[in-house]
Order: structure tokens, then sequence, then C-alpha cells
């Protein structure tokens, strides 16, 4: 097979919001594609599950004023302005104690500090950003910068838990780098958005934008088995089809990829797979609202459960039929014993769980409780990682990458998988029929 004979075709692995993203862009700058996702539903972690008459997403999202590439989708989709914005607050469980975590009044009453410690928190959170410039971030563990600037109980009371909860037992040793990236999306900044329609509306958009491009979507469309040279790419499909393209851009994590990759393929890929965790979430469909409070860590309080988002202080009851929607979450390898619990016990003990948190909320106020899984959602970066990072071209091949591992040193989220995946597919071209780009410089 060689790249002369085929008309220039590029397959996108993976229908999440990097894959569509991709294809979305390939198919508007006339290139031929096709893309292949495994499951019968697009959008990754955007998925949803039906609710009365509703679509619902599977796992909390929201859209930051800072989500540029993200927003210029939605403005490429006519879906910007659906966007509704609203300022939301935080609050903070600790020791199964409520507090309102919003105001530097909120902060000098929080309790779980000593006053000297509240005074340091807030100065030091004021002037975060600014001290990490000009520093080595990515080869600083966050333990220890926090440490430093906070002191240590503010780091025990409440960052070891916040990190220890999403990035499991190497909490302290992911670079403080992410952090500062963080600080950098969301600026403090109380107000987020939501798009009418939820994001099944931006996933339909994408596929309609891509198919009427003349680009092709398949779901139920596994990859069994991917080689890739100089040549060009041959990839082995559901039921033995084999579908021979250009070109390959590939979002799943590479620990997947690698046990489609045959024997040669596979000597190429970067050497290192990163460590991920995986989520469990549960879905409340509650009555009546909590707290209003779009988001609460909870931290020493006795659930397995470490946060709570209410998604209708943020989208309204409307959005879930007059129902209010609250996630609750926990971060963890899918090889643990949570991860692998059946959902109904899951529900039935982070019901019991939630109710405890808030005893307000009665039986009869849970109209529903629905639990879901997914085992890619946080890479666990290690020290230095800048330098280690995997380049987006895998030598020797017409394979692309394009994956949570190199969205470093922004933090995973839909805008930077958007940045990602305008950046792999920048500067496509087809001269005489063949299709390079510029991403063999991308790191």
């Amino acid at each position: 097979m060689t790249s002369s004979t085929l008309r220039p075709h590029v397959a996108v692995i993976g229908g999440g919001i990097c894959g569509l993203a991709a294809a979305h862009r390939l198919a508007r700058d006339g290139i031929r594609v096709t893309l292949l996702e495994a499951g019968d539903q697009l959008g990754g972690l955007g998925t949803f599950f039906p609710h009365g008459d509703q679509w619902i997403e599977r796992f909390y999202h929201c859209v930051m004023p800072t989500d540029t590439s993200l927003l210029r989708l939605l403005d490429e989709l006519n879906l910007k302005d659906s966007v509704r914005w609203r300022k939301t607050t935080m609050g903070m469980i600790v020791d199964g104690r409520r507090h309102r975590f919003n105001s530097a009044l909120d902060l000098l009453r929080f309790t779980p500090l000593r006053l000297r410690d509240r005074v340091r928190f807030g100065v030091v959170s004021v002037l975060l950003r600014r001290l990490g410039r000009g520093r080595d971030l990515d080869e600083l563990r966050t333990e220890d910068w926090l440490r430093g600037l906070y002191g240590d109980d503010v780091w025990e009371q409440l960052f070891a838990p916040m990190f220890g909860s999403k990035f499991g037992a190497s909490f302290g040793d992911v670079p403080a780098l992410y952090l500062w990236q963080r600080l950098g999306r969301e600026r403090n900044v109380a107000t987020r958005g939501y798009p009418a329609g939820g994001y099944k509306a931006v996933i339909d958009a994408l596929r309609a934008s891509i198919e009427g491009a003349g680009g092709v979507v398949r779901t139920r469309a596994p990859v069994h088995r991917l080689s890739s040279t100089a040549e060009g790419c041959s990839l082995t499909v559901a039921d033995g089809e084999v579908l021979d393209v250009t070109q390959v851009v590939s979002t799943v994590p590479l620990p997947l990829l690698r046990r489609l990759a045959d024997e040669e393929l596979a000597a190429r890929l970067p050497r290192t797979d990163l460590p991920y965790q995986g989520v469990v979430t549960a879905a409340f469909f509650l009555r009546r609202p909590l707290t209003g409070h779009y988001w609460t860590p909870v931290l020493h309080s006795g659930t397995e459960f470490d946060g709570v988002v209410e998604m209708s202080a943020l989208a309204g009851p409307e959005a879930y039929g007059g129902s209010h929607l609250t996630y609750v979450m926990r971060y963890t390898g899918r090889e643990s014993r949570l991860y692998r619990e059946e959902d109904a016990a899951i529900a039935t003990r982070w019901t019991a769980q939630l109710m405890g948190l808030y005893p307000e909320l009665r039986a009869d106020d849970i109209e529903d409780v629905r639990v879901f899984k997914a085992p890619f959602v946080e890479p666990v970066y290690p020290l230095g990682y800048l330098a280690r990072q995997p380049p987006v071209a895998v030598d020797g091949t017409n394979l692309l990458l394009a994956t949570t591992a190199h969205v470093y040193p922004d933090v995973t989220s839909w805008n930077s998988s958007v940045t990602l995946a305008n950046q792999v597919t920048d500067g496509f071209v087809q001269p005489s029929g063949n299709i390079t780009s510029r991403a063999s410089a991308i790191r």
C-alpha cells in the first residue's frame, strides 16, 4: 500500500471532543475524514443518558470565560450565543460541617483553619500566580510549593485531601505547574457557562458539521488493529473490515492505543505510558436544591465521594425537567475496589452518605440516582514531564497522537482538547495527493 494509490484520507480514532474537533476542522478544510468511535455514542466524557424526555451528561461539565478555543469552536457551530452565563458560588464541607467559601469574610469565618492561617491563605491565594512566575514549576512538587507558601496546617487540612482525591497516592509529586495553569484558567472567576440543550447539542452540531462537509462518522466501530508506516495506515475495524487511509489521528489514551497497534507500530510508540485516574460519579435527581453552591469539596467527612457539584445552580432546574441535578464523584484507579463494585451498591451507600451531609434531605426528595464510571480521566503527570512529553508525530509512520498526555501543562478540559485538536490538524495540506502536517513540530 502506498499513499500515491490512495485518495488522501484521514481516519480519526475516538469520538470524544478532541476527535470530533479534529474531524470537524479537517472536513471543514476539505480533507476526506472518517471518524471511528468504538461506543454507541459520541462525546467521550460528554456522553449522555435519557432522563424523561431529556438527555443528561453522565459527567459534569461547564464552560469558563477563559475557554477561548472551545468558545471559538462553538462560534463556528453557531452555538456560542446559546451559552448561558451565571455567577456561581463555592462551598466547603470539612469534618461534616458546611462553610461558604467565596469572599474574604467567608475566609475569616472559616473555622477549620486558625485565624493566622486564614489570613495567610487569603494573601498567598491572591499572589499565587505571581509567585509562580519565573520558577521551574514543572520540576517542583506541588506539596513542596504549597507547604512552603501556605504552611503545614493548610496543606494537611485542605490541599492534601483535595489533591489526594484527584491524583491518588502520588498527589504530592504532581508538578506545581499543573496548579499554576489551573489558576490561569479559572482566575478566581465565579462566572461559568452551560450551552442550551446541554453538551449533546454541541456533539450533535459537530457530527452535523463533519457529515455536512462530506466526512463520515461511525459509532460502534472499534478499531481492533492498527498499522502505520511512512507509506500509509491500515485499520481493522468491526467485523474484520480493513480501512486503508493516508494518515491517522489517534485520540485514545496511549495504554489503549498500544493494545491496538501491530508489533512494528507498537515499537515506535512512546515508551512511557502515563498512569491515569478514573472516576466514579453518581448523578442525583432531587426535588430540592442542596445549598445552591455549584462546587463543594468534601474533606475529612467520612464519605467515599469527595466533591458535590450542583449542576442546577448553573444550568437551572429547567434544564433537567424541573429536577435539581447534583453530581458526587470520586477519582480512583480503574483497578480499585470501588471502580469494580456494582453500581447499585454504590448508589445505595452514597445516597446514605449524601443524606448524612445534608440532614434536611429526605428520602422522598431523591427522585433517581444513576452511577457512571470512566477509566481514563485524569493523567497523573510526573515531575519534569515537559521534557518527557511525547511528540505528536510518531517517527517513521503516518500516525499523529492527540491525547490527554499531550495537553500538559494545560488542565484537562474540553477547551484544552479543542486546543490540541487545532494544533494537531494545523497545516494539513494536500500536495500531490499526500497529506502532511506541521504537527511534527509540536510536542
